[in-house]
């Protein structure tokens, strides 16, 4: 299945006969929310650097919307998201959590992240990509088993506030990470657990991911195909990271066999 750059196309092919499962990443592939989850990030981050500023001097450098959330937390956990944004601006501080919400520790700003994501979705809801939405009908229907993968511990909560639960078998989220103490993308290891829970070997698992942190994710598992969906304009870099097919919208997808030298919709 891996046959190189293949580029954006309108015409991208899933072969069901070498794809029998199906793993989506939540926010940007199935749910609308990667903007939502970005301005909660920059509410976190700007409010700690100016608290930082005021106290210790220096100048004041707001997280950058697009820059800082694509490089530095898109795709990983939100702890993970706040050590890498931090470390870009050499800062380290305390892991341990507090439940005073003043207090300067990784864990503190993650559970204020988390806080104002929550407030979001309660206010504005939740709604899912449609063109992902018909895919994972068309792929249910052609006998594929599908999973939602997400680093995020609201997954569940999203997903079915986006109304979608009922199309995936399997859900490997933020949750089940820190049970499992499974590390974030761009480690595979949740990507691997929901091929495991599909009982699907990866060579035979497509994954689809929007982040560069989850398509390297994809490519290091060995899944047999990993598409980008490339929402940022970063396709040349959702390549560079291993993606097989990069796409602007799962609607340039189709899922097909081939018959007799053609291909025929797998409905």
């Amino acid at each position: 299945m891996r046959e190189g750059d293949v580029g954006h196309t309108s015409d991208a092919v899933i072969a069901l006969e070498e794809v029998t499962a199906a793993a989506f990443d939540m926010d940007g592939v199935l749910t609308d929310t990667a903007s939502v989850h970005a301005a909660a990030w920059k509410r976190t981050f700007d409010d700690f650097l100016r608290t930082r500023q005021s106290s210790e001097g220096g100048r004041y450098v707001p997280f950058a919307l697009r820059e800082d959330y694509l490089d530095y937390v898109d795709g990983r956990s939100r702890l993970d998201g706040v050590r890498t944004f931090l470390a870009s601006r050499g800062i380290v501080l305390p892991e341990e959590g507090t439940a005073d919400a003043s207090s300067l520790t990784v864990a503190a700003l993650g559970d204020r992240k988390e806080r104002y994501f929550l407030d979001c979705i309660r206010t504005y809801g939740v709604s899912a990509y449609p063109s992902t939405i018909a895919l994972l009908k068309t792929l249910r229907q052609a006998g594929v088993r599908t999973a939602v993968v997400s680093a995020s511990r609201n997954c569940a909560l999203t997903v079915k506030a986006a109304g979608a639960a009922h199309l995936f078998d399997v859900r490997v989220d933020g949750r089940d990470a820190e049970r499992l103490h499974l590390p974030g993308k761009p480690d595979p290891a949740l990507f691997l657990e929901a091929a495991r829970r599909m009982r699907t070997p990866p060579a035979r698992t497509a994954v689809f991911e929007d982040s560069l942190a989850g398509v390297e994710a994809g490519a290091r598992g060995g899944f047999g195909l990993v598409v980008g969906v490339d929402r940022a304009g970063q396709a040349a870099q959702l390549h560079a990271r291993g993606a097989d097919v990069v796409v602007s919208d799962l609607a340039e997808l189709r899922a097909a066999r081939r018959k007799e030298g053609e291909w025929t919709p797998g409905r």
